[in-house]
């Protein structure tokens, strides 16, 4: 039983992270710029959603290619409006802080270690280089093909997400097991990880994202809840849906705090992806929401502290602080359902 809802979780999470790199690359510009619509050799992207499900594939570079019209869909070639290179120099400030009019993102956050004494700055401000090629978790959809805040983003399938978001599907399943949670888990898994890949591109986590992904953690938990095994108290086999509503608003003011503490050092968007990540670990109660929030503001900071070591990043160099929030979410979850199984 266990094994095949593991390899059952597995595929589906590989299935699903066939679609990343191309919402990735769409979503992966500057805050003035619109999504992309075209590959990097201009072919427009077509399919299903207007073009936004499907593989990051190009056929109209396929068969370009061989008349040596363009090149294949690793192309080196530019995509209009884009091209802004800013890895020359560190990046001192959450420069992009503003919602941009034009596409509705919030920016992703670029902790930076000059930020003072407080607490939360000490384990989430650890520096981090502006350039995208070594930033990030998950980072598999940046090779180079266009470029932008540093991170250079290919239009093209990517192995190591579909078997990272495989391998985080698989050991949610495992740690879960068959209760209601781990469909909620298993759907907001393959989001998690297009947040932290656009992040880890540009620096920036898309309100289209981040706020539809807290409303259906807490629609999704409440129906979980409700699933036989919940009472009245609205408790459901695996959790607590009040505790998770709670966790969430607890978490994103936390980050708010922190925001206003030190806006350079904290991007908005990282405040309304705490939303969603403090109800899913709400749902398993307050030891494992500090368990998870800490854990990712750990991560950061050993990244960060790591870079400077490796004399590859100064204390005012920055990076995108959104994928260890979520790789320490994922450890928090894992603990707090092997605690509840």
């Amino acid at each position: 039983m266990y094994a095949t809802l593991i390899v059952v979780a597995a595929l589906w999470g590989a299935a699903t992270a066939l679609l990343l790199p191309r919402a990735a690359y769409r979503l992966s510009v500057e805050p003035e710029d619109a999504w992309r619509d075209s590959c990097p050799a201009g072919h427009p992207i077509t399919g299903p959603a207007g073009g936004w499900l499907g593989v990051a594939r190009c056929t109209g570079c396929a068969v370009a290619a061989p008349s040596g019209t363009a090149e294949s869909s690793g192309s080196q070639t530019e995509a209009s409006g884009i091209g802004t290179d800013r890895a020359a120099a560190p990046v001192t400030t959450a420069s992009r802080s503003e919602t941009s009019s034009e596409t509705g993102s919030e920016t992703g956050s670029e902790p930076s270690l000059a930020t003072g004494s407080e607490p939360s700055s000490a384990t989430g401000s650890a520096a981090g280089p502006a350039v995208g090629s070594t930033v990030g978790s998950v980072g598999a959809v940046a090779e180079p093909a266009v470029e932008g805040s540093g991170a250079r983003v290919r239009y093209a399938p990517s192995l190591p997400v579909s078997l990272l978001t495989a391998l985080a599907c698989a050991v949610l399943a495992a740690a879960t097991g068959p209760r209601p949670e781990l469909a909620v888990w298993l759907l907001l898994a393959p989001f998690a990880v297009l947040l932290a890949l656009v992040d880890r591109n540009v620096h920036r986590l898309p309100d289209q994202l981040t706020l539809p992904l807290a409303a259906a953690a807490v629609v999704l938990l409440g129906l979980a809840a409700l699933l036989p095994g919940g009472g009245g108290d609205r408790t459901g086999p695996g959790g607590s849906w009040g505790t998770a509503l709670l966790g969430g608003l607890a978490l994103g003011v936390c980050y708010f705090v922190l925001f206003l503490i030190n806006p350079n050092g904290m991007g908005f968007g990282d405040v309304k992806l705490a939303l969603s990540l403090g109800v899913a670990l709400g749902w398993y109660g307050w030891t494992v929401l500090f368990v998870g929030a800490f854990a990712g503001f750990l991560l950061g900071a050993l990244y960060g502290f790591g870079l400077i070591l490796l004399r590859r990043a100064g204390r005012k160099s920055a990076f995108p602080f959104g994928p260890f929030m979520i790789v320490g979410a994922l450890i928090g979850i894992l603990l707090g359902a092997l605690a509840a199984a």
